[in-house]
């Protein structure tokens, strides 16, 4: 299958425009509402029309969108991936004078990051403040500054004679980005220097640094990806094309962009909170024509988990499983885990089989090694709310939670093409 190059670019500029959570939803957002969706707000009456788009965002931090089918619908068909990706959050009054040279910020870990990757890269700041407007009303207002800001430097070798025989990285102590050399510099003047707004009506900040390296191409035959923040917007990409393109029948689409998975998912806007529950409820109530219940309405239903899944690795093979050896652009990752990390049982393999089937998409396994504990997603704390069958699945990449991951340029197309095929079900 050849992939085109302007939607491997689409897919560039989707995760440039997207350098944290605020920012994703902003460009799924945009994306949503060029294709016909209307925006619903959770403390609004909702009335919903047969064949309407709609969406509706909590936190602008996540977002869920849905399509009403014409036909009395059977059931809902759910895609849900996540919107933020391992960073460093800054923190408040973050500036430290350095040495009379530096003034640098103080952040902290969000998420699990791989910490050398960060050092001596470009990085600017991206994010939201809160403002006070002249009727004493408080605004959210996104941060997206688009120019090299900082840099976190590395130690020289010539003062650490020993790094490249491993090195334990100090969060507080080596990870600080230095931001100017005049030392009455401050962030948030300058933020709203650039955003063209009064410093003093900036009440809060939520700020996090950011990757300014752009997606690229690589390899002999340009058969991979190369980017920041792969893991999860490769997934959230494909999702939102998905939906767009979805033409359902008789089971609803849903596509759940949730906030917070790198931290646990235990946030008003998380997977782990009523969220997806309430949508669905609400969606169930504003339906004149269901004559069966919502709890029936979960039974015939179906959830796809998107997250990135790990590729074996060309230098450290010794780290998949025996058995189950995912490769970049080798199709939909299916991931299996013993103690229901990954949602996926027999049934619900059948199901994602059977759908990679249906639109002639490739599809292959992963399971942790026994003797290597893996991590988790959404999927398992998501269902624990709404009780429907599920699968876990995503692209197969390198270097997961590295400030810039790589992964197949194929199974982008893959997954729009299961996730269209699966929302028009």
């Amino acid at each position: 299958m050849e992939t085109k190059n302007q939607d491997i670019q689409e897919l560039f500029d989707f995760i440039e425009e997207s350098p944290c959570a605020f920012q994703t939803v902003l460009a799924i957002q945009k994306r949503l509402e060029q294709s016909g969706f209307e925006e619903l707000a959770e403390q609004d009456g909702w009335k919903l029309k047969k064949g309407g788009r709609y969406f509706v965002k909590r936190n602008d931090s996540s977002l869920i969108s849905f399509i009403v089918p014409q036909k009395e619908i059977k059931g809902f068909h759910m895609v849900a991936s996540h919107t933020d990706s391992p960073s460093f959050k800054i923190k408040a009054n973050p500036e430290i004078a350095a040495e009379g040279a530096y003034v640098k910020m103080n952040t902290e870990k969000y998420g699990g990051m791989i910490l050398a990757t960060w050092l001596d890269r470009p990085l600017s700041v991206a994010g939201r403040v809160y403002v006070e407007e002249a009727d004493g009303s408080i605004v959210p207002k996104p941060v997206h500054i688009k120019e090299d800001l900082f840099v976190i430097p590395n130690l020289a070798i010539h003062m650490n004679s020993e790094i490249n025989k491993g090195y334990s990285y100090n969060p507080q102590v080596d990870m600080l980005p230095i931001f100017s050399e005049n030392e009455k510099k401050k962030l948030l003047p300058y933020i709203a220097q650039k955003m063209g707004i009064k410093e003093e009506t900036i009440l809060s900040a939520e700020l996090f640094l950011y990757v300014r390296q752009k997606g690229c191409v690589a390899g002999a035959d340009k058969e991979w990806i190369v980017s920041p923040r792969l893991d999860d917007l490769q997934c959230a990409y494909a999702e939102l094309m998905g939906m767009i393109q979805a033409e359902p029948e008789e089971y609803m689409p849903v596509g759940a962009f949730f906030d917070n998975e790198e931290v646990g998912s235990r946030t008003k806007q998380g997977a782990d909170s009523t969220f997806l529950e309430d949508v669905l409820n609400r969606i169930y109530n504003a339906l004149s024509d269901c004559t069966k219940s919502l709890e029936q309405l979960l039974a015939c239903s179906f959830m796809l988990s998107a997250d990135n899944a790990h590729a074996v690795h060309p230098n450290h093979p010794e780290k998949a499983d025996i058995t189950n050896r995912p490769k970049m652009n080798g199709g939909i990752v299916l991931k299996y885990h013993g103690g229901q990390k990954y949602t996926t049982d027999a049934y619900s393999a059948a199901r994602l089989i059977q759908l990679c089937k249906e639109c002639d998409v490739p599809y292959q396994t992963y399971c942790n090694r026994s003797d290597v504990p893996g991590g988790s997603t959404l999927g398992n704390i998501s269902i624990s709310h709404i009780s429907a069958a599920s699968a876990d699945i995503g692209f197969a990449q390198l270097a997961m939670h590295s400030a810039v991951e790589t992964a197949g340029r194929k199974d982008v197309q893959y997954g729009i093409r299961l996730f269209a095929h699966f929302l028009s079900k």
